[in-house]
């Protein structure tokens, strides 16, 4: 079995074969270059990220992504955008493929200690609010919301996407993971929609999510409530699927794959009739999402001031979490 390798384009540079060697591009008779395809290993990423680090497993068709945010264990722009161009090459990758299909399974995780994401940009929030720079706001819960939706439709691929939660998935963290088709989680994660402590709701798609695995009722209790929740409480509800010890998270993905890919087809076609059951629309999302920017931008100061303590929580957080210890966040 192959092993799984991190994916940086140092790899390119580095690895034994040129990348104009003939080894991958022969020629001819006459000479002229023929071009052959690269080895998935080198094809892909062409890109590097700056909050993403990646790593690629051949020998079970699985591409694993961990969010590393530079300035925010957040949703920030940057995140965005890196997370934007990699639905891009992995689009290319498939789609463009011959013969055997080169990735069934993409793993979402989290480079962060302790957290898998703790949402959107606060900071990013409180400065466009108090702006009043509504379309601002606008396009990045737009955002936000297109990569959602994206994930809920599998890229409009042939795979299976899981998320694995090692750490706390709050805010739009729970609603990215929740937009996967299988959640695995250890068991120290945590899990919660924490917005109705500044008198704003959850909008890239928690109602829609919870409304459509769980129930109204229970999805308008959740978001009203902010509780946060275990992965056994969430396992017990159905919205987590496999719930491991802390540190066996990745192994739990690899046997999952293992398990599982013999009946990747039949997963996948029931995942299909689930959607045109009960599907889930980009413009149910859209509409949404406007509401929740309308909402934000009613927000007080004294909300405003509760979102600044939280990101000053969250970013001390990360940092002391990155230097293995605890944070004093008051």
């Amino acid at each position: 079995m192959t092993a799984m390798t991190d994916v940086t384009a140092q790899d390119y540079r580095d690895h034994q074969v040129p990348w104009h060697s003939p080894e991958i591009e022969p020629t001819d008779a006459k000479g002229n270059r023929q071009t052959a395809p690269l080895p998935l290993e080198l094809r892909f990423p062409a890109t590097t990220y700056d909050n993403l680090s990646l790593r690629l497993d051949p020998a079970m068709r699985t591409l694993w992504y961990f969010m590393n945010p530079v300035e925010a264990p957040s949703y920030t722009p940057g995140l965005l955008a890196d997370l934007s161009r990699l639905r891009g090459e992995i689009q290319a990758l498939v789609n463009g493929a011959e013969g055997e299909q080169p990735l069934l399974y993409l793993v979402n995780g989290s480079k962060m200690p302790g957290i898998f994401n703790l949402g959107g940009d606060l900071g990013y929030f409180g400065k466009h609010i108090r702006a009043r720079d509504r379309e601002g706001l606008r396009r990045y819960a737009r955002d936000c919301v297109d990569l959602v939706y994206s994930s809920s439709m599998s890229l409009d691929l042939p795979i299976v996407l899981i998320s694995l939660v090692q750490g706390d998935a709050l805010g739009g963290g729970f609603e990215a993971a929740m937009a996967s088709d299988i959640i695995i989680a250890e068991k120290s994660a945590k899990f919660g929609l924490p917005e109705i402590l500044f008198n704003l709701f959850p909008g890239m798609g928690a109602y829609s999510f919870l409304s459509r695995r769980l129930d109204p009722t229970r999805a308008t209790k959740m978001i009203m409530g902010g509780q946060i929740y275990s992965a056994d409480d969430l396992h017990q509800m159905g919205l987590v699927d496999v719930v491991v010890e802390d540190g066996e998270g990745e192994t739990a993905v690899r046997e999952f794959v293992a398990r599982h890919s013999r009946k990747h087809m039949i997963y996948r076609t029931l995942r299909e009739v689930k959607r045109r059951v009960n599907p889930l629309t980009h413009q149910e999302l859209i509409d949404v999402v406007d509401l929740w920017v309308e909402a934000a931008m009613l927000l007080e100061d004294a909300d405003l001031r509760k979102i600044d303590r939280l990101r000053v929580a969250q970013i001390k957080r990360m940092e002391a979490g990155r230097a293995g210890t605890k944070a004093d966040i008051g």
